[in-house]
């Protein structure tokens, strides 16, 4: 069936509907929503999510696109969810235009979006898949079909939202690997510290890169008198794998269909499921033993905190509609020159023979991606419904910016829907270049340039700002009762490390003494007992010039050590002034201990991956170690002063980079006086006092 023929009937129809002339005044909220079944009508297709190509001869379930229309009396949107992998931009305007002859809803009102099921047909080449042309000529018109049959059902509505946590449900794929852990990349290169997917439990996992956002988030319609119409989910998990072979819709289909079962089995109720920000999210806790299940059994988990939550909602009888849209012109990575000597003799012996390597897989992708643009242009939108935000970026989007958007948003709840409009591959932080992992390898669906996460966020809070007519909240760190005393000790500087990127580490004190990120530290991660978040370092440190600091200082901090002992010799700075350190030592076959200068040695064996406070006491020639509030007498002592008036400290490493602490580091307080003992012990037991 073509495109034309596909919708034709459907754009006849819509041209008896009346023109959208109602007045905001009239106060009428009003909703629609659709289904249209996009399972190929012809097999076999092509599919795509994996590295090598696949092809698929019957689905297992059905294919769906999911169409929502709002309309305020003032303003009309459409939203589409489609069971697909990943969708090109050209091919969503393509159906954007359909459903605007259509329709007449503007293409800048349109909000299409991919559930990034890795079982669909091959809508666009990534990777060693190449595109179905004909899926990819079929389905922008079975997409613009939901869009008219949505509108179609528009009838007065009522609307509300609510958001649930499902922690257990979603956690960080990208872990940071043990140094020499991680194996070469698909260049052959030396791998970094990230590693994508790694054992479970394996003994050089060190903990996760990067945070989770967790939140189910709903938008509901109903009927003025109660009858569910559609539902709108947003859930951040990559995809689960539907333990079949394709064709599949995978865990975002069956959470429609449980969830239509438990609210509305007989009624024509939508189900709708969006893809949150799950660039790095996926439903595997690699701390632990892998667990067993299916699509099914996890899609039913979901559906029961959502159902749950679903059943609290409070509705509105109408809310104000706005949608708004802007480009981002952003820049393309450079293939470096050596990579691109290694992937040409390969790629020429592969010729247009699909890969069947990993080695020809991104050989091929170096060369093609060396001969396109050297920019890329994205659509980014945002959409208020009342008090509910909508973000749509068109990036496998990580959680930590996720996080950030809804930390900085004018409107509370937002939701955030990634591979909207367009298909522009992973959006790492900045910081975790240098870590490295599978989602900073140069390819088609992972090019942009280092700086386009902040770029992206910082045009996506100005569209939300734009929608809502309210400047975006500015984030603070609240300050519990281990901050108000080491505060109240009056610190020289205190870097409470609270930081979502940037090479800055604010001064808490308000003096400005920052301090400075060095490459090698990811952010925001579980912090200690005193209840906040934390850097990872990861071969990198933190560093600042303090002129004031003498000969009597104290150097106050919380650590998590990383390294098992098991792995290698645990060794690393937790502080350095000149020669003078207190670090973490040991051997692969004795518990870490804390050294000071390389020859005091403290009888506390450190746990690893547990959270410790520290507290380094020098006053003139006295040296005292404190850990978790009790001095350490064998760390006690007369010890001649090493720095020699050095104004540069560092923190998680020192001046000779190889013995970098391996861990999370946090709540650095410096003081330019000596702590007494009893200080010490009292900010200790705060951190059982969460904020």
């Amino acid at each position: 069936m073509t495109i034309g023929r596909s919708i034709i009937g459907l754009m006849l129809l819509a041209a008896t509907v009346c023109p959208h002339t109602a007045s905001a005044a009239e106060k009428v909220f009003r909703a629609g929503a659709a289904v249209v079944d996009v399972t190929p009508p012809e097999f076999p297709v092509i599919v795509n999510g994996y590295t090598f190509e696949r092809t698929a001869k019957s689905a297992n379930d059905r294919l769906a696109a999911r169409a929502l229309v709002l309309d305020d009396g003032a303003c009309r949107v459409a939203v589409v969810v489609v069971d697909s992998c990943v969708m090109p931009r050209s091919l969503l305007d393509r159906a954007k235009e359909l459903a605007r002859q259509a329709t007449g809803i503007p293409t800048d009102r349109m909000l299409i979006s991919a559930t990034h099921t890795h079982s669909a047909p091959s809508a666009m080449a990534a990777l060693g898949s190449r595109e179905d042309p004909d899926y990819a000529a079929w389905l922008p018109g079975r997409i613009a079909e939901a869009v008219v049959r949505a509108q179609r059902n528009l009838a007065p509505a009522r609307v509300g939202w609510t958001v649930a946590a499902a922690p257990e449900l979603t956690h960080c794929r990208l872990w940071i690997m043990a140094p020499g852990s991680v194996p070469l990349t698909s260049f052959g290169e030396p791998g970094k510290r990230i590693l994508m997917v790694p054992p479970y439990a394996g003994p050089a996992n060190i903990g996760p890169a990067g945070p989770v956002d967790s939140d189910v988030t709903l938008l509901s319609v109903q009927s003025p008198s109660g009858r569910p119409i559609a539902l709108l989910a947003n859930y951040g998990m990559h995809f689960y794998g539907a333990g079949v072979e394709p064709l599949s819709a995978d865990w975002c289909g069956q959470f429609c269909e449980q969830i239509q079962a438990r609210i509305a089995p007989d009624q024509n109720f939508v189900a709708i499921m969006s893809q949150g920000t799950s660039g790095d999210q996926h439903w595997m806790d690699f701390s632990r033993p892998a667990a067993k299940g299916d699509h099914k059994s996890y899609a039913a988990s979901v559906v029961k905190i959502a159902h749950e939550a679903y059943e609290n909602i409070r509705y509105h009888d109408w809310v104000p509609l706005a949608m708004r849209e802007r480009e981002l012109k952003l820049t393309v990575r450079k293939v470096p020159e050596a990579r691109l000597v290694w992937a040409k003799p390969i790629a020429e012996k592969l010729g247009d023979r699909v890969p069947r390597t990993r080695e020809e897989v991104y050989a091929r992708e170096q060369i093609l991606l060396s001969n396109t643009p050297s920019t890329r242009t994205l659509k980014l939108q945002a959409l208020c419904v009342g008090g509910l935000g909508v973000t749509a970026i068109p990036c496998e989007v990580y959680g930590i910016t996720g996080l950030r958007l809804k930390a900085q948003s004018p409107l509370t709840p937002t939701m955030n829907i990634e591979l909207a409009n367009g298909e522009e591959g992973y959006i790492p932080p900045p910081e975790q270049h240098a870590l490295g992992g599978y989602s900073t390898w140069e390819a088609r669906t992972a090019c942009l340039e280092k700086t386009a996460e902040p770029k992206i966020v910082e045009a996506v809070l100005g569209l939300l700002e734009n929608v809502s007519g309210q400047p975006r909240c500015k984030v603070t760190v609240s300050h519990g009762p281990y901050a108000q005393a080491v505060l109240a000790a009056k610190p020289l500087a205190y870097w409470r490390l609270e930081e979502w990127g940037g090479a800055t580490a604010f001064d808490a004190t308000g003096a400005r003494r920052h301090a400075t990120y060095e490459p090698g530290i990811a952010r925001w991660l579980d912090g200690p007992p005193c209840g906040n978040h934390a850097p990872h370092f990861a071969g990198g440190r933190l560093s600042a010039t303090l002129k004031e600091l003498k000969t009597t200082y104290t150097v106050e901090l919380w650590f998590w050590n990383g390294l098992p002992n098991d792995v290698r010799p645990v060794t690393g700075y937790l502080f350095a002034r000149g020669n003078e350190s207190l670090s973490i030592g040991g051997t692969s076959n004795a518990p870490g201990k804390l050294v000071f200068n390389g020859t005091l040695t403290g009888r506390t064996a450190i746990t690893p991956k547990t959270w410790n406070h520290v507290a380094l006491v020098r006053d003139g020639d006295r040296v005292s170690v404190y850990f978790d509030g009790h001095r350490e007498p064998e760390l006690s002592g007369n010890v001649p002063s090493a720095h020699h008036g050095s104004k540069k400290i560092f923190i998680g490493g020192g001046i000779d980079t190889a013995a970098c602490f391996e861990g999370k580091i946090d709540e650095v307080a410096i003081y330019d006086h000596a702590l007494t003992p009893e200080q010490i012990c009292s900010h200790y037991q705060q951190s059982a006092a969460r904020p």
